[in-house]
């Protein structure tokens, strides 16, 4: 049963070393010079990808939001045109491509419509590619995603157990990976409900079982892996307060290096489930039992 998959150079899945992936969404507000930052901010603090969200605003935006206007930092705008300036255009991506390879760091998107798909496609060549949770029930988009031949991860908020199944059934089950989540920004504490992580792992063996989190704090993340999810995802900011409404929902700097950091001593620290004796123990062992099994 193949519980792995290959993303670039990585192998995510069961033994392998949790897959971190830190969201810049569209936090960086259409600015390249903030979009750097924050990917240099995960580089540093040890994350293996960043991920952009990639709209084409015609398809995306329901004809009946398109004129309503509504205060940005840029002055007064539609939603139509307030969408079309948080993207980034070919030139922006490439220059995000060239800076996560001068660092060594993957990089992918979550398409939002075929035009999304498409442009990628065409200009860029991502190791892999995510679904939004808003996109679980779209299979056209999904399959589309697939049948560029790169692994795809969906993500499972705001869904039923039955449009889980559903999605997972028009897809390629041996290219694909689940991310648990729920859709609130941010999310209570109360409503993560963690627990389906081994549930979605029981249900779908063969596919590699992630979190995308949307919480304040940390903690919980953490309990994500030591409940054997196989890659994370959280958003990312340099500033809390900064304006956008993913913000508040995001991790900062300090708080990114922690959670890289405690993620990894938490896979570490659950080892292999093999009771042994370590050569620590040897000492102590020796000095402190007064019997000793025939085993022993």
């Amino acid at each position: 049963m193949n519980t792995t998959r290959n993303i670039g150079n990585r192998t995510i899945g069961t033994g392998q070393p949790v897959y971190i992936i830190a969201e810049i969404g569209i936090n960086h507000n259409g600015d390249l010079d903030v979009a750097k930052a924050m990917i240099k901010q995960a580089h540093d603090a040890g994350a293996d990808c960043v991920k952009f969200q990639k709209r084409t605003p015609l398809l995306c935006v329901p004809e009946d939001q398109r004129s309503i206007e509504r205060d940005t930092p840029w002055g007064r705008m539609t939603y139509l045109d307030y969408r079309y300036r948080v993207e980034f255009d070919e030139h922006g991506y490439r220059d995000i491509e060239t800076f996560c390879a001068e660092l060594g760091i993957d990089w992918t998107v979550s398409c939002w419509d075929e035009g999304a798909v498409e442009f990628m496609e065409q200009h860029f060549n991502v190791p892999f590619y995510k679904a939004a949770s808003a996109s679980l029930t779209d299979h056209a988009l999904l399959k589309l995603m697939q049948s560029t031949g790169k692994p795809l991860m969906i993500s499972t908020g705001m869904s039923t157990m039955e449009e889980i199944d559903e999605a997972v059934a028009e897809l390629n089950i041996d290219t694909l990976l689940i991310a648990h989540a729920t859709s609130a920004y941010p999310c209570a504490t109360s409503e993560l409900n963690l627990r389906m992580i081994p549930t979605l792992q029981q249900k779908f063996q063969s596919v590699p079982i992630g979190y995308s989190g949307h919480e304040v704090g940390l903690a919980t993340t953490h309990a994500a892996v030591a409940l054997g999810a196989t890659f994370i995802e959280r958003h990312v900011t340099l500033d809390r307060a900064m304006w956008g409404s993913d913000q508040a929902a995001s991790v900062e700097t300090g708080g990114l290096q922690r959670l890289v950091r405690d993620i990894r001593d938490v896979q570490a620290a659950l080892g292999d489930g093999v009771k042994r004796v370590y050569e620590s123990e040897h000492g102590v062992r020796a000095k402190l039992r007064r019997v000793m099994s025939p085993a022993g």
